[in-house]
């Protein structure tokens, strides 16, 4: 009953099925693992929200950042360009909008300007309210922080007036300093009045955030698609089983089709010839 199964048309539809069984079952694992890894960095960030603040290190040690290092402390030494400070507007701490303020600092040592939020002041930016950068050498202590992108940001990112900067990242520096600026940037631990210190913000991607439960989502689909390859194959089988059937008590007409031989026996292509 079930010899048609090695028939042409339904060989294909078994190697079809053996393929995309496996391809499904892949893809969903895949998926998986990727939901996994989302859940596995947000309970490390939340562990590191949990340890505090630990001793600042020097900047070029947590450098290239990754998502195990944004967050962490650093320190820089040198100095604040007093020429060229920014404020960056419709920026909201403890669910108040306003402002932060980002000075350049020169290091010592030479190399890429470092941006540093020195804190933030409620309202509309306005640059009398900023208090001025101390002058001479200091040494900045502060979360370390990866460059932003535009879709990170919440208010306007062009069109802004002179003094202002929508987004914190070389890019969109490099038009408006004279010198080179990294990418990283510092967020002070410890800012002067009446300006607030900036929390530290989690790496973009590491959140249980609709990303994250797409993936679950995926998952699930290549999983379902994966039965219901299953279940068609089953009910194709069925089918043929029962228009067979139909077909031997002379309920249906079945179409003639080659079925596999044993040795020694002629394949049967449909009713025998009528005798001469």
């Amino acid at each position: 009953m079930y010899r048609f199964l090695l028939t042409p048309r339904w060989l294909a539809i078994n190697v079809f099925v053996l393929l995309a069984i496996p391809v499904c079952l892949v893809a969903g694992m895949w998926q998986l693992g990727r939901f996994e890894d989302q859940v596995d960095n947000h309970r490390e960030q939340q562990e590191r929200v949990e340890r505090g603040p630990g001793d600042p290190v020097p900047l070029a040690e947590l450098l290239p950042l990754t998502t195990d290092t944004v967050g962490e402390q650093a320190e820089v030494r040198g100095s604040y360009d007093l020429d060229n400070q920014l404020l960056v507007p419709d920026r909201t701490v403890d669910g108040e909008r306003g402002f932060y303020v980002l000075t350049m600092l020169r290091p010592a040592d030479g190399g890429a300007a470092v941006p540093v939020v020195r804190g933030w002041l409620p309202g509309d930016a306005d640059p009398a309210a900023v208090p001025a950068p101390p002058a001479g050498e200091v040494t900045v202590a502060g979360a370390v922080q990866a460059a932003e992108s535009p879709s990170e940001v919440d208010g306007p990112t062009d069109g802004l007036p002179a003094g202002q900067l929508g987004v914190i990242s070389a890019a969109s520096l490099i038009n408006l300093l004279p010198y080179e600026v990294g990418d990283p940037w510092i967020t002070v631990t410890d800012a002067a009045a009446p300006m607030s210190p900036v929390p530290a913000v989690a790496p973009s991607g590491t959140g249980l955030d609709m990303d994250a439960f797409q993936n679950l989502g995926y998952t699930a689909e290549w999983f379902v698609f994966a039965a219901f390859v299953v279940f068609m194959w089953f009910r194709l089988v069925r089918r043929e089983v029962e228009t067979r059937r139909d077909a031997e008590l002379g309920l249906v007409d079945v179409e003639p089709e080659v079925t596999p031989r044993r040795a020694g026996v002629p394949a049967r292509t449909g009713s025998p010839a009528p005798p001469a």
